[in-house]
């Protein structure tokens, strides 16, 4: 199936994930969305949509696609997560912006890896080493006060390299089984 013939129910699912925050906001007074909010979550639902027909419509067998939305997964959550209450302190902390480091690292790999499950595996694990360390060159510049938060924090950070580690074993399993990209 074409991508464009994919995006029309993937839309309707981004709109419909918004309609929640949208009535929730109406009967409390704990959900404040602004305009801009919509907008962002709207372009973050859909760009990972579109991001992940993209991809694993290159690939022919499954364990591709699952390591494929395991790492667009990882990446909506690390974006949303940050933008929405921050991993380190609140959202308006500049330790965060060391996370598009990690962004950085799994996208630059992929391109190098032009897709390829092997070098796609290889991203992973450099995506998880860097998420790894995001903690760690946050104390080693900001030093903050070693506090039950900084633990949480590091804890949090080993559980996102965790999931772009499933995701390279996933791209390692799709090369092991033979997996050729659609061009």
């Amino acid at each position: 199936m074409a991508l464009s013939k994919r995006a029309l129910p993937l839309t309707l699912v981004a709109l419909c994930l918004l309609l929640v925050p949208f009535v929730v906001a109406q009967f409390s007074s704990g959900v404040v969305w602004t305009l801009a909010n919509f907008i962002i979550a709207g372009i973050l639902l859909l760009g990972t949509g579109l991001l992940y027909l993209l991809v694993a419509s290159t690939a022919r067998n499954g364990a591709y696609r699952l390591a494929a939305g395991v790492a667009v997964a990882a990446t909506f959550l690390l974006v949303w997560g940050n933008l929405a209450v921050g991993f380190i302190g609140s959202e308006d902390n500049p330790a965060n912006l060391l996370y598009i480091g990690v962004l950085a690292v799994g996208f630059v790999g992929a391109v190098v890896a032009q897709l390829q499950p092997m070098g796609m595996a290889k991203a992973m694990f450099a995506a998880a080493l860097t998420q790894f360390a995001v903690p760690f060159v946050a104390l080693s510049i900001w030093r903050p006060e070693l506090t039950l938060g900084v633990l949480w924090v590091i804890v949090l950070n080993t559980v996102f390299a965790g999931i772009w580690v499933v995701s390279a074993l996933l791209f390692r399993r799709a090369n092991a089984i033979g997996s050729t990209l659609n061009r």
